[in-house]
């Protein structure tokens, strides 16, 4: 049996704490290992702030958050809108994987609102799906694992895809004996409360990751405060029955049917 381990792969730093931390703060609670992977270092967070200055604090600040989830924290590889699903990034994605070999993988839903977070999980996904491949080489080299691994995609930002359309979770994790620990993590990212304050109209920035996780609760029709994830299809990956995020949290998990 592989170790429990869990990976949060996310496009931007602050995505993993907005809709992933709490199920990762609920699987650290029961003894998994949990790792967080931003693809880009958050360069175009500011309309103040030069870029390569914004890269250094921010990536501070992630790792700030990183230690406050008792994490273990991988430098990005990326910039903001440089994100794309290329054979560069692609090969450096798998070699985090194979470093880390979770059996868990949190990443983006397939369908959001913007272009970084969509092309991120597209690369978690095909990364994942090479782990054991021998002849695919992954930069920097990491040797092949062929253990069983799930991967989950979260809601997305809005809760639904880019034309509008709702989108909903087959599986709510109950994050709300976790929730001042999740904000105590997003607040480690003090520079963007003032982006995106100006950016996308946000009055409070830990207020709304609050007002977002009650949202989710709602959906699930039982729980307070959660987080919402699809499980992607097993072919590749694991067995069919194959649910290890509710197997590790069985009483704080709701399994509910997707709506089309």
């Amino acid at each position: 049996m592989p170790a429990n381990i869990a990976l949060a792969i996310a496009a931007h730093p602050d995505d993993i704490e907005f809709c992933m931390a709490g199920t990762l703060l609920r699987l650290a609670g029961v003894g998994w290992q949990i790792h967080c992977l931003n693809l880009s270092s958050g360069n175009l967070g500011s309309a103040t702030i030069p870029g390569p200055t914004l890269a250094r604090m921010r990536r501070a600040e992630a790792k700030a958050a990183a230690r406050c989830l008792g994490a273990t924290w991988h430098p990005p590889i990326a910039q903001d809108l440089e994100i794309f699903y290329n054979d560069t990034l692609l090969r450096q994605v798998a070699a985090v994987i194979r470093s880390v070999q979770p059996r868990i993988v949190l990443t983006h839903s397939p369908q959001d609102y913007m272009e970084d977070h969509m092309n991120t999980c597209r690369l978690a996904v095909t990364a994942a799906f090479a782990r054991g491949m021998p002849n695919y080489p992954t930069r920097p080299r990491r040797p092949a694992f062929d253990g069983s691994l799930t991967v989950y995609h979260a809601l997305p930002h809005g809760l639904a895809d880019g034309l509008g359309q709702p989108v909903r979770a087959s599986l709510y994790v109950d994050t709300a004996p976790v929730l001042e620990r999740q904000r105590a993590a997003l607040g480690c990212h003090v520079s963007q409360k003032e982006w995106l304050d100006q950016s996308q109209g946000m009055d409070s920035y830990l207020d709304t990751l609050t007002a977002n996780s009650r949202a989710v609760g709602r959906l699930s029709r039982k729980l307070r405060h959660a987080e919402g994830w699809r499980k992607h299809s097993h072919l590749g990956f694991c067995d069919p029955d194959a649910d290890p995020l509710r197997e590790a949290l069985p009483e704080a998990t709701v399994k509910c049917p997707t709506r089309a």
